[in-house]
């Protein structure tokens, strides 16, 4: 793969040893990641979507969930042990994570959040996530997620 075209996110599953397999593909403009599923004839099941909230303490939270699902914002309130959360507003996105929507990846974010898996996660030997920019996915073993960033999997989703 060309220097160029690597992420953050694969060099450091590169860095920890963890296999995986990058799919790149062309994209003028994201749309949601059902749209690029259905472009590249994916299933919606094991292709996840990567959320960010904040919590009533201010603390920030990733959550990661099946791209047709919606994120229920008591069940990841009470995954992290918080009140209440709202996902951040777009507009914030980059400069907490240093990711752009439809780039998004929970895996090499500029710092460190508390991160939360949807447990149907678990039901597949390979999930589909953000390669970490616009046209590059990441399709690794959903338990390999524990070895590069600290998450757990729990019921997330309405």
């Amino acid at each position: 793969m060309a220097k160029d075209t690597k992420t953050n996110a694969m060099r450091i599953l590169e860095q920890k040893g963890i296999d995986f397999r990058v799919n790149l593909y062309s994209c003028e403009e994201f749309v949601d990641a059902i749209h690029i599923a259905d472009m590249l004839g994916q299933e919606y099941e094991n292709s996840f979507k990567t959320l960010v909230a904040v919590g009533k303490s201010g603390s920030h939270y990733v959550f990661v969930v099946p791209i047709a699902e919606e994120l229920d914002l008591k069940k990841a309130a009470r995954s992290v042990g918080e009140k209440a959360v709202e996902l951040i507003h777009v507009k914030e996105l980059f400069a907490l994570t240093g990711y752009i929507r439809g780039g998004c990846t929970p895996i090499g974010m500029k710092k460190q959040f508390a991160t939360v898996v949807d447990e149907t996660a678990q039901l597949f030997d390979e999930i589909i996530i953000s390669g970490g920019r616009i046209g590059a996915q990441i399709l690794m073993d959903p338990m390999d997620l524990e070895r590069v960033i600290p998450c757990k999997f729990e019921d997330i989703t309405v």
